[in-house]
């Protein structure tokens, strides 16, 4: 029983889009991933077939293994990296079955710490040419801002939290002004330097519970002025690596992730999911030529990507109703989820409008800069 798992387990289905700017559009077999796939392979593999770095064939081929993609990786690394070790590229893909090691800085876009097994999977990365970013930072001149800039990664962030928690003997307070000056007489006794780390612990705790997502809004505006358009990249979020995409059209500078749920793999209007929000309540889905998706049928149709993921966790029975009361005070936390969301949203759109009409008046201005230069060019001076 144990062996058909782990072989269907190993196979990925392929599905058929087409992807390009005008005459470079074409199409491609992309890789799909099913519940415990290994998503940094599949996307550095996506990113490499969109590209046309490496092709799946024949066309009528519908389903791969690692052992098929990694010999095509590799092959592409052989006779285009010239610069790489492909012994040790070879060595560390197979690391990439196994879930993945990124310990990525709140600080920057493209920054994390290697990990693990010396930071293989950074390194083939970086050895395929692929961008690897993340949008889970820290707002400038905050309060975690100033933590986080002695607690950068998240690695570092969880070992102070539990250096917090065993000072605290478990308790580590979720406010700070239940914490206790050094000497003081009200509960137990904290020297400066543990009251400063369980301070430190309490922000960076707070701010980990309310970005579970692993994506916050100054992330989200990283991204979009981070990623070039027309670009490829790979993008951590929620413990998951997915293919991001900035398309390169003036009408539409939104960011796009590639939809690689196996459950979608029959559904050929659902491509592309719009990266418009930090908790996907407001993501939608989108086809080949990024128009709002239109499934010919079935339980998905007229549904948001969220909503369509938990209708098939719930068809696959991973979902399980509360009670009654339980499911009331979840509505309730969910409508004042949204309306914080909505609110944020509206936000975000503003954000957006005013850095693009600072953009327009950038260009206005040096615009009119060379036209007065040029003027004062043609002027004759007697």
């Amino acid at each position: 029983m144990n062996d058909i798992h782990d072989s269907i387990a190993d196979v990925w289905y392929l599905k058929t889009i087409e992807f390009g700017e005008g005459d470079q559009r074409k199409q491609f077999k992309i890789v799909t991933q099913n519940f415990n796939g290994p998503c940094s392979f599949i996307a550095i593999c996506n990113i490499l077939i969109l590209r046309g770095a490496i092709e799946i064939q024949p066309a009528s081929r519908r389903t791969v293994s690692y052992e098929f993609l990694s010999q095509l990786v590799a092959e592409y690394l052989l006779t285009n990296c010239g610069d790489v070790d492909i012994s040790a590229a070879l060595s560390i893909m197979p690391l990439t079955q196994k879930g993945m090691d990124l310990n990525p800085l709140f600080t920057g876009a493209t920054s994390f710490r290697p990990g693990g097994q010396g930071g293989g999977e950074l390194k083939l990365f970086e050895q395929a040419g692929i961008d690897l970013m993340h949008g889970w930072l820290v707002e400038p001149g905050t309060q975690e801002a100033q933590v986080f800039a002695k607690t950068e990664d998240y690695d570092t962030a969880a070992m102070l939290i539990a250096e917090a928690d065993h000072i605290s003997k478990g308790q580590l307070v979720t406010d700070d002004t239940d914490v206790p000056q050094a000497g003081s007489s009200k509960g137990p006794t904290y020297s400066d330097e543990e009251r400063q780390k369980i301070e430190d612990a309490t922000v960076v705790r707070q701010f980990l519970d309310s970005t579970k997502s692993q994506l916050t809004y100054h992330g989200l505006f990283n991204l979009a002025e981070t990623i070039k358009p027309g670009a490829l990249a790979a993008l951590y979020r929620n413990l998951h690596l997915s293919v991001i995409y900035k398309r390169s059209s003036e009408e539409d500078t939104s960011l796009y992730t590639l939809v690689t749920d196996n459950i979608f793999t029959n559904e050929p209007s659902i491509v592309w999911e719009r990266l418009e929000d930090v908790d996907g309540g407001w993501s939608t889905f989108v086809d080949s030529n990024f128009v709002r998706s239109s499934p010919a049928g079935g339980d998905y149709a007229g549904q948001t990507a969220e909503d369509a993921l938990r209708a098939a966790e719930m068809e696959a029975g991973q979902f399980i109703p509360s009670d009654p009361a339980d499911l009331a005070l979840a509505q309730q936390l969910q409508a004042e989820e949204q309306q914080r969301v909505w609110r944020e949203r509206e936000y975000y759109r503003q954000e957006q409008a005013r850095r693009k009409q600072a953009e327009l008046e950038k260009q206005e201005a040096l615009e009119e800069k060379k036209r007065r230069k040029g003027n004062k060019k043609d002027c004759i001076i007697m």
